[in-house]
């Protein structure tokens, strides 16, 4: 069945973050190319809505939309950076909507409409200390792209709303088709919600410095027994060397982004191949059927068989 999106959006809003939403949301499609989801933009009362740009949109449906969505999504709004603003609660019943989620300061609504209260969330690092002041009952960590707590969603920024869809598209249909969404639209695939929102000294992203050769050489060897002294040693560095500017360059460590890679890599033999539990946990570098149930339990909270089951292409 095709799932149903309702974009919350208000007055000042950021522009941006609809184009997010409706662009990757719109472009997942089942392999019959049917689409998987239905975008629809609502606000409190049908009309016209003014942007962060010079651009006003015109929303043609009202709250009942919501009362249809299987997950409502609230982008920011420019009022929300206004020390007024940002703290006028959902006006709509949460309870019966099987998923919420914001983007950006988004998540001042949520938290206003008691949403987010004893939940981990996160919000852009430049309004998190007022989020703290307003909502110190929200579990707020303003270091990370975005948060997962129970059927609730929040993102950082503009950027890791993109991150959060995608991982929203994850959930739901599988790899395989979040990773024709991120190709689409020219993004990377998968970022962890754990790392970083940003850096305060970026590594310049040349051939002396950057990591990019390691991580490409670990990705066509994640059957192998990959180490942290491994990709240094590949990259000629030093292992302290290496370790401080893969963290700065992916926003987490060598060994936390290879385990990552290995259970994406496992998602997509599971998507796509009829390779057996043990095939897969040997390709990907688990080495037993154990491990890799492990470590799907710990990121996805499923074993290999569940998810296969869930996620197969064509079944």
């Amino acid at each position: 069945m095709t799932h149903r999106i309702a974009v919350y959006v208000r007055d000042g809003l950021l522009a941006m973050e609809l184009g997010i939403v409706h662009r990757l949301f719109g472009q997942a499609r089942s392999d019959a190319g049917k689409a998987l989801y239905e975008v629809i933009t609502c606000t409190d009362v049908p009309g016209p809505i003014r942007t962060d740009s010079d651009v006003r949109i015109v929303v043609e449906r009202g709250l009942d939309a919501v009362a249809e969505a299987d997950t409502v999504i609230v982008p920011a709004s420019d009022l929300d950076y206004d020390a007024a603003g940002g703290d006028r609660p959902l006006p709509f019943d949460t309870v019966s909507t099987r998923r919420l989620a914001s983007i950006c300061t988004g998540s001042f609504v949520l938290a206003a409409a008691g949403v987010l209260d004893g939940k981990r969330a996160t919000t852009h690092w430049k309004s998190a200390a007022r989020f703290v002041e307003l909502y110190p009952t929200v579990l707020l960590d303003p270091n990370v792209l975005y948060t997962e707590d129970g059927n609730v969603l929040t993102a950082a920024g503009e950027a890791s709303g993109i991150d959060l869809c995608l991982h929203m598209i994850r959930q739901d249909f599988g790899a395989a088709v979040a990773n024709r969404v991120a190709r689409g639209t020219v993004v990377p695939p998968h970022r962890s919600g754990g790392q970083a929102q940003y850096i305060d000294t970026p590594v310049p992203r040349t051939h002396a410095t950057s990591t990019a050769d390691a991580q490409e050489w670990a990705l066509r060897n994640l059957d192998a027994a990959l180490s942290v002294e491994d990709l240094a040693r590949h990259q000629s560095m030093s292992l302290r060397t290496f370790s401080r500017r893969f963290a700065a360059e992916v926003g987490v460590s060598p060994a936390r982004w290879i385990v990552a890679q290995r259970v994406q890599r496992a998602r997509e033999l599971l998507e796509n191949t009829d390779m057996t539990i043990e095939r897969i946990a040997h390709d990907t570098g688990f080495g037993t059927a154990t491990s890799l149930r492990h470590q799907l339990a710990a990121e996805l909270g499923v074993s290999p068989s569940a998810y296969r089951a869930t996620f197969r292409v064509g079944s």
